[in-house]
């Protein structure tokens, strides 16, 4: 077993540079509990994006070979350092989830020894990494690492906005940018749990992609009719509930608008307030860093809007829940919460500038997988 690892890490220094670099760090000493796991896979999610790439502008990229090892970088603007004073300085080892094959076990973990687990966390854009065993989740036999690798962030956070419609009191929803990976899931959980689904996408390729998995509302913003369009499909799904992954804009505001004019068109309202339903939006994305509108007016008095971040939902709904959120995940993970992957790459490869500006992109169907053993 190595005494060392090959991490990437990002830093942003004070003079307004990010500095991407791959860094030989110690494992540490392994604890009876503890497992090392060789990283065999993990993706590139756009939640991944803001530790390793931060606010950087992405068009003053440059990479550099010179030492042996790959180091990229790129120049952050000014005004946005003030929004990131907090890692200046202090290298941030991104890389949210994974999986691998435990290659050493503690004395208490050896019933894991040989087994291929999931992880998450932060540091997994490495070559092995050291762990307690109980925050690893094993896989049966057959399921491979690649298979795995993505079994936290897009699954959970499908399953937790069901969960949250559920303890929220709503029966339908509203998903935005909704042919992501991400997207998929969630048609597929709702198929399976009989929750109606409306999918807001921007083209018709991206509608295509959802049909093909029997997704039945589809709205796509790009049509000169969208709002209407909108309005018909949240009015015959009931939806009250929206979580929106573009963020800036008007479209978290058009939902809104398109929930008070379906439920005022049942129940015409007995007030200048407009429906006294409650109407939801939570940001769960930010494809779109401007500002985000709602024009009041038409979205009555009867709406909030506010911030969705997983972490938060599942301390809300507690370990237990959890546990079993998890539990459904292993069991479909060929199937429901599958991943698809359009590239490949190598550690090294995913300091290249070309590589970078494409995984920056987070384009619908395109989907990177970090593979530490490759090259």
């Amino acid at each position: 077993m190595p005494d060392t690892t090959q991490t990437i890490h990002s830093l942003l220094t004070p003079e307004g540079e990010l500095r991407l670099t791959i860094d030989d760090e110690p494992l540490g000493e392994v604890g009876p509990g503890d497992v090392v796991v060789r990283v065999e896979a993990t993706p590139i999610n756009p939640s991944d994006l803001g530790g390793l790439l931060g606010p950087a502008d992405i068009s003053t990229l440059s990479g550099d070979t010179s030492t042996g090892r790959p180091v990229a970088t790129a120049g952050v603007p000014a005004d946005l350092m003030p929004f990131v004073a907090v890692r200046v300085g202090d290298p941030v080892a991104p890389g949210g989830e994974g999986a691998g094959t435990v290659v050493q076990a503690g004395e208490d973990a050896q019933h894991l020894l040989g087994k291929v687990v999931a992880m998450r966390g932060g540091g997994l854009y490495t070559r092995y990494r050291r762990l307690p065993g109980a925050e690893v989740v094993p896989f049966p036999d057959g399921i491979t690492a690649r298979q795995a690798a993505a079994s936290f962030v897009n699954p959970l956070t499908a399953l937790g906005m069901v969960s949250t419609m559920r303890l929220e009191g709503h029966t339908a929803l509203v998903h935005t940018a909704a042919a992501s990976n991400l997207g998929q899931m969630l048609n597929k959980v709702c198929i399976a749990d009989g929750v109606e689904l409306v999918n807001v996408v921007r083209s018709e390729e991206q509608a295509a992609i959802l049909e093909g998995i029997g997704a039945k509302r589809i709205v796509n913003s790009t049509s000169p009719d969208f709002q209407a369009e909108l309005t018909a499909a949240v009015g015959d799904a009931g939806a009250t509930l929206a979580f929106d992954a573009v963020g800036g804009g008007p479209l978290a505001g058009q939902i809104l608008a398109a929930m008070e004019a379906a439920l005022t068109a049942k129940a015409p309202p007995t007030s200048q307030y407009g429906s006294p339903t409650h109407k939801q939006v939570y940001v769960y994305g930010r494809l779109d860093f401007g500002p985000t509108t709602v024009l009041a007016s038409a979205a009555g008095m009867a709406w909030g809007m506010g911030g969705w971040l997983l972490p938060y939902h599942l301390a809300r709904i507690g370990a237990e829940a959890t546990q079993e959120l998890i539990a459904r995940v292993v069991s479909e993970i060929t199937t429901t919460f599958a991943s698809s992957y359009t590239r490949e790459i190598s550690l090294e490869e995913a300091l290249e500038p070309e590589v970078i500006r494409g995984y920056q992109r987070k384009a619908t169907g395109e989907k990177y997988l970090i593979v530490p053993s490759k090259g």
